[in-house]
């Protein structure tokens, strides 16, 4: 039976939710809304403050007019890893269960303060017997805790919480049904997410700790001017090949340095899965996010992959309300893909 689900995305710097009606082979956005955080109330993809990311949820609940509290929230910073894991065949409730036990050297910390997941991706025959192939999805428990607690502040209830790279992959990838292997880049304030799919199903995942606030930054400290201006002068040079004054010299240099830092890593995050799979050749890139906005990005990453690079449309099989303002929908659409994802997943 059809039924909205309600999502919700915790960024760095907004809290953005959307309810998706209809059935999963029909959804349709009804409504959303977007409320920007005070600065520090979230690091790096991490709730600092509960109290006030759950007082911009409630407002978000009393302004935006959703009417279900039970939704799904999204996980996915730095800390955050996914590995290959290949396991003993078994059902899915037991591996489950076994994973504590086999995982511990994978963990940069203790498995009690980490929790842990199993992505089935494949089976097959070994020599000791059938084994079930997959990824590994470890989160430090304070990091989803923390989400958790801001919604709960905010007098909602989350029954799920789902991997952000899964959510993008799930529709960008999947209900697209882009076949072959896709590369899909999400470039975040705080983090670059790298998933790697076959016929839409994820094979690899990375997390990099780099994003387009790392360029704000670094241009606040070069030039010596505030946060609202480095973030104008990013936005509007971009990787710019001719400038006009000094100030905006110095500002290409370090977008330069910056930028050429991130797409040397995802280059390397591809060329790495190429050698693991060189019988998989990459027929796509496709990228979402904030950071990838940055004017030039996506022509310098398919000079330096020599990949054609595409961008994301989160909208291409998710239809939008006719009581929604079409122009704030298409104006919102980078911004409220992690989220439409998230309740793709809630309707699963």
């Amino acid at each position: 039976m059809a039924r909205n689900i309600v999502a919700v995305d915790i960024g760095s710097t907004s809290v953005r939710a959307v309810e998706v009606a209809g059935s999963k082979s029909q959804p349709t956005l009804v409504r959303f809304l977007e409320i920007a955080l005070p600065e520090g109330a979230v690091s790096r993809g991490e709730v600092i403050e509960a109290h006030t990311v759950g007082g911009i949820i409630k407002r978000i609940w009393s302004t935006g007019g959703f009417k279900s509290k039970n939704i799904v929230l999204g996980m996915g910073n730095q800390r955050v890893l996914a590995r290959d894991l290949t396991v003993p065949r078994a059902s899915l409730a037991q591996i489950r269960e076994a994973l504590p036990f086999q995982v511990q050297e994978m963990l940069p910390v203790p498995v009690s303060e980490a929790l842990v997941d199993f992505y089935p991706i494949s089976e097959s025959m070994t020599d000791s017997g059938p084994v079930a192939h997959g990824l590994l999805i470890a989160a430090i428990k304070d990091a989803v805790l923390g989400n958790v607690k801001a919604a709960q502040q905010a007098g909602l209830n989350p029954l799920n919480v789902d991997l952000i790279p899964f959510a993008l992959c799930r529709i960008l990838i999947s209900r697209p049904k882009l076949t072959g292997t896709t590369v899909l880049i999400d470039v975040g304030a705080n983090a670059a997410s790298v998933v790697i799919a076959i016929d839409g199903v994820p094979q690899f995942v990375r997390i990099i700790p780099a994003g387009g606030d790392d360029l704000t930054h670094a241009l606040k400290l070069k030039l010596e001017i505030d946060t609202a201006e480095a973030e104008a002068l990013k936005r509007r040079l971009g990787l710019a090949t001719q400038v006009a004054t000094e100030q905006e010299r110095s500002a290409v240099e370090t977008i330069y340095e910056v930028t050429g830092e991130l797409l040397a890593s995802l280059r390397n995050t591809i060329s790495y899965f190429m050698s693991l799979r060189p019988q998989e050749p990459i027929s796509r890139i496709v990228v979402t996010g904030g950071g990838a906005q940055l004017v030039g990005l996506s022509e310098a990453l398919a000079e330096m992959t020599q990949l054609p690079v595409i961008a994301a449309d989160p909208f291409a099989t998710i239809a939008v309300s006719h009581k929604l303002d079409k122009d704030e929908v298409n104006r919102s659409r980078t911004s409220l893909t992690v989220a439409l994802g998230l309740a793709l997943g809630g309707m699963a």
